[in-house]
């Protein structure tokens, strides 16, 4: 290389090492300059972050009755809803499942005994649940299946959509050196759910509604163990997202309608009647308190709050809220239905509660309570509940909570 060659590449290089230094000085030394509009977005963008809820806000006149709870929406709710069929999820009771999510978000709601004293409450969604949840598994802690929720959910159209974590089946003793079940099943019959699933058709082809989350994607369902900020064991941490549920469902060829019968599934469906005023006899009842098995971790008490009209649920003592909205759960109605129970039938404890046939119950609202009659023909009967008189009861608009009690309850009332 020449002389003239050597001095062109050693200015080069110079040029280049004092570019980088003042670059570097300049980037390290000299205040910087921020974008004050640039930063007014950024600080919009995270302000809109914060307002994403999940919660859908529906505008216009509420005409729409929905045909389950009696209550008034929209007609873009309707909208949505209509093209669907009612949603019932096994949600559980057990201390370590409180707070639960997403009862406050269903139409109906039925508590029962699943084992143990401990209840366990079927959920019915359907109109309420348009308006979504501020979280994505926005239903839970689910749990298994028992033969009297089939009966109630059974209710709610020719091929109901049940979800579930399993359920009572027919087991038998584990061959110890194999491990599978051998010799015959010790589950009484009537207490095999999973079986009576299959018999009545909900796993079949065109109406395959039986949602066990054995059968769902971890997008569907999935388990969250500090979902409450405390570290819970298992089984009481599957949540579930309604939204995905109802997609499901639909994949499957179940939306309003049957893909294999062509029909509705309120074809059949009896609505119960409503009536804005509600009772307007009866005796003053301003709560209502009652146990299982004499648990006081499952002792309810409903509070009557005169200014919402509505009652106001306690569990031990203590409100019980929902933990997706943090509101304390509430209902318009509180119906008592009193039933046969068989307890502990086998050696797995599998409890009966006969809600087909008739029986007496009590009727809450207004702050009043009356006593009723209740009857149900078969297993995709409606329930119906009528006064002393054999008039149908008319509810009021809103959440209904059924609750089931083994005959002999006793139920104590405060008219203060």
């Amino acid at each position: 290389m020449n002389k003239k060659n050597q001095m062109v590449v050693f200015l080069a290089g110079l040029f280049l090492f004092f570019s980088g230094l003042s670059y570097w000085s300049f980037d390290n030394f000299l205040p910087q300059v921020k974008n004050a509009k640039s930063d007014e977005v950024d600080n919009e963008s995270k302000n809109e972050e914060k307002k994403i809820t999940g919660v859908l806000e529906f505008e216009g006149p509420k005409t729409e009755k929905c045909p389950i709870n009696g209550q008034l929406f929209t007609k873009e709710e309707k909208e949505i809803w209509e093209k669907r069929r009612p949603l019932l999820v096994m949600i559980e009771n057990h201390v370590d499942s409180r707070p639960q999510s997403g009862l406050q978000n269903a139409d109906v709601v039925y508590e029962a005994i699943a084992e143990g004293g401990i209840t366990r409450f079927i959920a019915v969604y359907y109109c309420n649940a348009v308006r979504g949840a501020s979280k994505n598994y926005d239903v839970g802690p689910v749990r298994s299946a028992r033969t009297y929720f089939l009966d109630i959910a059974s209710e709610y159209s020719d091929y109901p959509l049940y979800a579930h974590v399993g359920g009572a089946n027919c087991s038998a003793p584990k061959d110890p050196s194999t491990g599978r079940q051998s010799g015959p099943c010790t589950t009484q019959s009537k207490a095999q759910a999973i079986e009576q699933i299959a018999g009545y058709g909900w796993n079949n082809k065109g109406s395959w509604s039986d949602l066990s989350q054995f059968s769902l994607s971890y997008k569907v369902c999935r388990r969250e163990k500090e979902r409450t900020g405390e570290i819970r064991a298992a089984e009481h941490t599957m949540y579930c997202s309604t939204e995905e549920l109802w997609n499901v469902a639909e994949e499957r060829g179940l939306t309003n309608m049957t893909a294999m019968s062509k029909n509705s599934w309120d074809k059949d469906f009896d609505e119960w009647s409503f009536d804005e005023d509600g009772i307007d006899s009866g005796t003053e009842a301003k709560s209502i308190s009652f146990g299982f098995w004499g648990d006081d971790e499952y002792l309810v008490e409903w509070k009557y709050n005169q200014e919402a009209n509505e009652y106001e649920r306690y569990n031990a003592d203590k409100k019980q809220i929902d933990f997706n909205t943090e509101e304390t759960l509430t209902a318009k109605n509180i119906l008592i239905q009193f039933s046969k129970e068989s307890r502990s039938i086998d050696e797995h404890k599998h409890n009966l509660y006969e809600v087909i046939g008739s029986g007496k119950g009590v009727l809450l609202q207004n702050g009043k309570e009356i006593d009723i009659n209740w009857s149900k023909k078969s297993r995709t009967a409606r329930t119906i509940f009528k006064n002393s008189s054999g008039k149908e009861i008319g509810f009021v608009p809103g959440r209904t909570w059924v609750e089931i009690l083994p005959l002999g309850t006793k139920v104590e009332y405060a008219s203060e």
